[in-house]
């Protein structure tokens, strides 16, 4: 859910035409570039998984399930969280209901929670729209990060207590707003909060349920789900994530309270169905044009693409305590590259530019 990820990812959002022939499906060695990643400080453990055309063309695993190499290797087809890559699935939702007139773009979110704007508790709900929120424009601080911090605002360690949307909504009471609705691009975690909340207003169901009803189930996802409520966690044998405490030392933290989640992100999946997603999104199986764009239209930054400018696409990450994950997907739906890293580290920042390296040497390995 770290905006870091969000934002190292957005300077490979490609401007360049697709590729042809042969050089648009060469994929390198996932195996050996997960081994080169594993050797990142900080890093526990790495998978991959490369697919092309629908169907996979190379999985890698390399580091361990456990710290200090215990447990064994981490099955390369195994479930994670993929943190804030859960935005895209979640807005895919939103827009979807969009699309059939249960709500608009220009709706208000005072008039869709009330709540929320009740006592001030977000501050100009009055003029906030639904896109604002999808494109991160809204204004609404952040509630992940405490304001000039970059320790999360919460106890990481705590792995049973439940916290209703609202009440993560009203941890940014008093904090300062990024700017008037709709006027510059702010990350903030808050606003899918919201619109998971949203979601469940005007469906009558659980955000989970219209997620597997919407995505997972129809495009045969059958890895993934949302976790909804604490001690939920990874189901099957997978990579664990440790977080220091408050002396330094790792703890697993691979239970991750699910509280936080919502729709910011709190879906686990694994590298074959966020390739599967990715691919129908971008074959505009999901959306249609005018509201797909909507998804990249609050992008932060662009760049020219990889393997010199050649392969048109984007690249999504999320982050949050003990875990990173990545994925590039091609814009024509044809390549998609996905990575999950558990690590031991508060921060990634040595670890997301060894992931990008990562990603090109599997989807450009004659560069």
């Amino acid at each position: 859910m770290s905006a870091a990820v969000a934002t190292a990812a957005a300077l490979l959002l490609a401007t360049a035409s697709p590729p042809t022939g042969a050089a648009a499906t060469a994929i390198g060695d996932v195996q050996r570039a997960m081994e080169t990643l594993a050797k990142t400080p900080g890093v526990v453990g790495a998978i991959g998984g490369a697919y092309v055309n629908g169907k996979p063309a190379g999985r890698g695993t390399a580091g361990s399930r456990l710290l200090d190499g215990k447990g064994g290797a981490i099955p390369a087809n195994s479930r994670f969280r993929i943190g804030s890559q859960s935005k895209t699935m979640v807005a895919t939702v939103l827009l979807q209901l969009v699309e059939e007139g249960g709500i608009g773009l220009d709706d208000k979110l005072a008039d869709l929670l009330p709540e929320v704007a009740a006592d001030g508790l977000v501050e100009r709900a009055d003029e906030i729209t639904v896109q604002q929120l999808v494109q991160h424009t809204s204004g609404i601080p952040d509630w992940f990060h405490q304001s000039g911090s970059t320790a999360p605002a919460f106890d990481v360690f705590d792995f049973t207590t439940y916290y209703p949307p609202i009440e993560i909504v009203k941890m940014t009471r008093g904090r300062p707003r990024t700017g008037a609705p709709g006027e510059t691009y702010a990350y903030s975690n808050t606003n899918y909060t919201l619109i998971g909340m949203i979601i469940e207003k005007v469906t009558g169901h659980t955000l989970a349920r219209e997620l597997d009803r919407r995505l997972f189930r129809p495009l045969g996802m059958t890895g993934t789900y949302q976790a909804t409520r604490p001690p939920q966690g990874i189901k099957g044998p997978h990579g664990h994530g440790y977080y220091p405490d408050s002396t330094g030392a790792p703890r697993d933290v691979h239970r991750f309270n699910a509280s936080w989640g919502n729709g910011a992100g709190g879906v686990v999946s694994t590298t074959q169905d966020l390739s599967t997603f990715r691919r129908a999104l971008n074959q505009g199986r999901l959306l249609p044009p005018p509201l797909q764009a909507v998804l990249t239209g609050g992008s932060a930054q662009q760049g020219g693409g990889l393997c010199g400018g050649s392969l048109k696409g984007q690249m999504l990450g999320g982050s949050a305590p003990g875990l990173t994950t990545l994925t590039f997907a091609s814009t024509d739906g044809r390549q998609q590259f996905a990575i999950s890293v558990t690590r031991s580290t508060a921060g990634d920042d040595a670890i997301v530019p060894a992931m990008i390296k990562s990603v090109e040497a599997v989807l450009c390995p004659t560069a």
